[in-house]
């Protein structure tokens, strides 16, 4: 009898050890952070802000995705399909306020964690071809993007700056970043816009083969698009970015964004951005751009409302 009652026992013991790990399993919260292609920015520091939300926030499960980027990470998002994107402070404007590639209606599903780092609109050509201004893209074969992308509505209004339309463009490509270096390479295009974090990966492919340029956005032309799009910052890509690159270029810069979903409850999106901000060191580990976040710069070009976890983080370091 004592022999069936310590199996019974033990039976029970195990059912219940089993219970306890389902119930703890499924109290987790998974996160899928949306980020780009594998060629760029996002792709790196989405993989390292999994890492530092699977090590130090309690319950959560992270992992990053390769996506389309900024417009396809906010609709991804707003559709469910991700709790966390990182986007463009420009597209995540259009997205909430209905404008540009979301006429079709607005997405307000989503809210803003942190602003990240400038993502600079690179505008390179190949040293050989006869391209020094914007106004010089007249004419030539160009990749603007690939279609609706946030890179393609920056190429379409620094064009419209210079009193420009695709119409002036000899021929107009979509591409992707990828696809850009490979066309410019082999001669197909003249100029490629590409919207990242420098260095891009991309730039550096065209850069380790070939001499080439980066087309300045001068100070007059900024202080033009500003007006009418006040999410531009300037920046300067500084000589010795690229293989070649021996002078400081003027350019123009919109900011990457980490966004959530409106669903996840303010004490986890508190959590992830405590996690973040305190792990700072881990994002620069990751990719150039890591080492541009800050506390302080985290609301600088914050283009949405702020989601609650996230502005009960900053309120507590008086941010």
């Amino acid at each position: 009898m004592l022999r069936r009652n310590g199996l019974i026992f033990v039976v029970v013991l195990v059912l219940c050890a089993i219970l306890l790990s389902a119930c703890g399993k499924s109290s987790q919260t998974l996160i899928t952070i949306a980020t780009g292609g594998t060629a760029g920015t996002y792709y790196p520091l989405g993989g390292a802000m999994a890492e530092i939300f699977n090590e130090k926030v309690k319950g959560v499960s992270a992992s990053a995705t390769s996506t389309g980027a900024s417009v396809a990470n906010i609709r991804a998002i707003e559709a469910g399909e991700f709790q966390l994107g990182l986007v463009q402070n420009d597209i995540a404007y259009y997205a909430y306020n209905g404008l540009e590639m979301f006429k079709d209606g607005k997405l307000t599903g989503f809210a803003g964690i942190a602003c990240l780092y400038p993502e600079t609109i690179q505008i390179v050509t190949l040293a050989n071809k006869n391209i020094n201004s914007v106004a010089d893209l007249r004419g030539k074969r160009v990749a603007v993007g690939a279609s609706g992308s946030g890179t393609e509505a920056n190429a379409r209004q620094i064009l419209a700056a210079y009193g420009l339309t695709y119409a002036d463009l000899g021929k107009t490509d979509y591409l992707s970043f990828g696809e850009a270096a490979a066309n410019l390479k082999d001669g197909h295009i003249d100029a490629a816009f590409i919207t990242a974090g420098v260095p891009t990966a991309a730039v550096q492919e065209i850069a380790a083969t070939h001499q080439i340029k980066v087309i300045p956005v001068p100070k007059d032309y900024a202080d033009k698009l500003r007006k009418d799009y006040p999410f531009y910052t300037t920046v300067t890509i500084p000589a010795g970015t690229y293989r070649g690159l021996d002078k400081d270029v003027e350019t123009v810069a919109v900011q990457a964004m980490l966004v959530s979903t409106t669903k996840l409850d303010k004490k986890t999106v508190y959590e992830l951005t405590k996690a973040l901000f305190e792990n700072l060191d881990r994002m620069g580990a990751a990719h150039a751009r890591g080492k541009d976040i800050s506390l302080d710069k985290a609301k600088d070009g914050m283009s949405v409302p702020l989601h609650a976890g996230a502005e009960q983080y900053f309120k507590e370091k008086g941010k």
